[in-house]
């Protein structure tokens, strides 16, 4: 069986930027938690990279770090 490519190689992205915040919220879930790998479909080395990214990006307020829930 073969995996599906990660997105990152679906669209040839060879650096993980943190001021990139349109491709950081992607593997961001609905409530401000960092989707895991069997989710994002990233390898090992991807995946801690888009993790030290989204916490610079928060960190230097790019980001938030929890999302606000919706109102029932």
């Amino acid at each position: 069986m073969v995996r599906k490519p990660s997105y990152l190689a679906e669209h040839g992205i060879k650096f993980i930027d943190y001021k990139d915040t349109k491709l950081l919220q992607r593997f961001i879930g609905a409530n401000g938690r960092i989707l895991p790998r069997r989710l994002t479909r990233l390898d090992r080395q991807e995946q801690r990279l888009m993790t030290l990214a989204i916490k610079r990006a928060r960190h230097i307020a790019l980001l938030p770090f929890v999302q606000e829930a919706e109102a029932y």
